[in-house]
């Protein structure tokens, strides 16, 4: 009787365990079906603005002069402003999701209200048909041979940047378009046809904007430990030295914004530029000053009061890096296709070209659109997926990235807006490492010298050292080593480093990112020289 109740009680469980597989299964189903579904549903949208374009093209363009290569053009160049959208202004908004100074959705409500007003208020009315002059047009033999090169340029780049943003890579969209009109322009003119001097400059710049990025926004970052995370008194620090940061960057990006941002509206000169930022700047820290210190009173004397003092910064550089990148790069998904259009109205091949206001609609509207549809994944992997950040560390990022443009203007540096915000998330990602790593080696040094004493004094003597300052820690330091004789040698201090090693940025992501930002010039490129054969062998007579 006890053997079948057993075998009955087995049998129950075993079901019971079956269902609940099988519920599980088909929770999973369900989740991957709604997902399919969701995917399906931006993909249809997006496919519904690009027929719109086409409607609307054919429409108004269609009886005239090469309307047909104006339609496809006019499509395409939707499908690049998408991309745009979806994959280069998670770069503005990104560190701010990461910290949580922002909701996701509320980051793309804001970059989308700020692209569109960068692109329709100060995208300008003329455009460079040619991306930063690489190639030259008049070695370009007829006006079919420029529509031909600047359609296939336009879809390479638009593919390149799909696909990376289908596997999470956040690449420049410069270097897309740059790419594909090398590669369109060798293929119809041959080698010569290059400006070989400004390839090398695109080049040096996947080191240069990095770097820049990430050595600055590492420089704020242990600047503001220095000055307010390391002291006792952390909120007197913040009083003090947080209101001058804050004008700080109202400064940066107040001279950004004078020389990039609004160049197409009005043209000033660096120096008037900076003079700007300057009186911003003075108007900025007054306002800061007064606001942080009714509010700083009232907040514990720890580290996460600093960081959310750092909260509405973030909100405001998040709109105005979205400004200056829709007056900048919208030049991207715009210019070509306005090279085209006054190719084919004209007949003429021009390095400059009016920009038809259906033109610019269709660049600011598919940014918008591409954002709202697809940017949530490349925002997520600049915001959480690189390093952890907070708003502190975010702050430094998009400070980071107005000084570099403005540094980089000046010396003649080309340097990738995309480039820049990645490399100060990492910068600030590295820059904890070796600062934990230090750390853990210094409360390593403290027991290896305190071994003989009793527990309860090492750690007091531990707790007494982590809320000191730096200059505290420092004479405690050397006055304990003074006083023991246990002294720790360079290679015991090597092996303490190894042991301590922390890892607080993915290097799996950085060498996916660094991997295709030195790809992306050559696989436009090469994408482009195909797509302009294709072309012309379709359509020669």
């Amino acid at each position: 009787m006890v053997k079948i109740c057993e075998g009955t009680t087995q049998n129950i469980a075993d079901e019971s365990d079956g269902m609940d597989q099988g519920f599980i299964n088909v929770k999973e189903i369900e989740k991957t079906a709604k997902a399919t579904r969701d995917e399906l549903t931006r993909i249809g949208v997006a496919v519904l603005f690009m027929v719109g374009i086409m409607i609307y093209a054919a429409t108004v363009m269609g009886d005239g002069p090469g309307g047909v290569m104006l339609v496809a053009a006019a499509t395409i160049g939707g499908y690049m402003a998408m991309n745009i959208g979806a994959n280069d202004v998670a770069n503005n908004v990104g560190p701010a999701v990461g910290s949580q100074a922002i909701t996701l959705f509320g980051a793309i409500i804001i970059a989308i209200i700020f692209e569109s007003a960068g692109a329709l208020i100060a995208g300008g009315d003329v455009v460079g048909t040619i991306k930063k002059g690489i190639i030259s047009p008049d070695l370009i033999q007829s006006t079919d041979e420029f529509v031909w090169l600047m359609i296939a340029a336009l879809l390479a780049a638009a593919l390149w940047l799909n696909f990376a943003t289908f596997v999470g890579a956040p690449v420049s969209t410069t270097h897309s378009i740059v790419g594909g009109v090398l590669g369109a322009g060798i293929a119809a003119g041959g080698m010569g046809i290059a400006d070989w001097e400004q390839v090398g400059k695109i080049v040096a710049s996947w080191v240069i904007s990095p770097v820049f990025g990430g050595v600055i926004a590492a420089a704020f970052l242990l600047t503001i430990k220095r000055t307010i995370n390391y002291q006792r008194d952390i909120i007197g620090s913040a009083k003090r030295f947080v209101p001058i940061l804050i004008a700080i960057m109202a400064w940066s990006f107040g001279t950004y914004l004078a020389l990039k941002g609004l160049k197409n509206l009005w043209r000033v000169s660096f120096l008037e530029a900076v003079a700007l930022g300057f009186a911003v700047a003075v108007l900025v820290y007054a306002i800061a000053r007064w606001r942080i210190g009714k509010v700083s009173d009232k907040l514990p004397n720890d580290k996460s009061s600093v960081n959310n003092l750092f909260t509405i910064p973030l909100i405001f550089a998040a709109a105005m890096l979205s400004f200056a990148h829709g007056a900048n790069d919208v030049a991207n998904a715009v210019g070509p296709l306005a090279g085209i259009a006054d190719a084919l109205t004209t007949g003429e091949i021009s390095s400059k070209a009016s920009i038809p206001i259906w033109v610019m609609l269709i660049g600011a509207i598919g940014i918008s659109l591409g954002l709202a549809l697809f940017g949530p994944r490349l925002i997520r992997t600049v915001g959480t997926e690189i390093t952890e950040l907070d708003k502190t560390r975010a702050f430094c990022i998009a400070v980071a990235a107005a000084i570099t443009v403005i540094i980089a203007s000046q010396l003649g540096l080309p340097v990738s807006s995309t480039h820049i915000a990645v490399g100060g998330v990492f910068g600030v990602g590295f820059l904890r490492e070796y600062l934990k790593r230090n750390y853990a080696v210094m409360v390593a040094d403290i027991r290896e010298h305190h071994v003989d004493d009793h527990p309860e004094e090492v750690e007091a003597f531990l707790k007494q050292f982590e809320a000191a300052s730096i200059s505290e820690r420092t004479i405690m330091l050397r006055v304990m080593k003074q006083g023991k004789s246990g002294l720790i040698y360079k290679s015991e201090r090597r092996d303490l480093k190894k042991i301590h090693r922390v890892e607080l940025v993915k290097r799996s992501m950085l060498l996916k990112i660094a991997g295709a930002w030195v790809i992306t010039v050559p696989a436009s490129g090469l994408l482009s020289a195909m797509f302009f054969f294709m072309l012309r062998g379709m359509l020669l007579p």
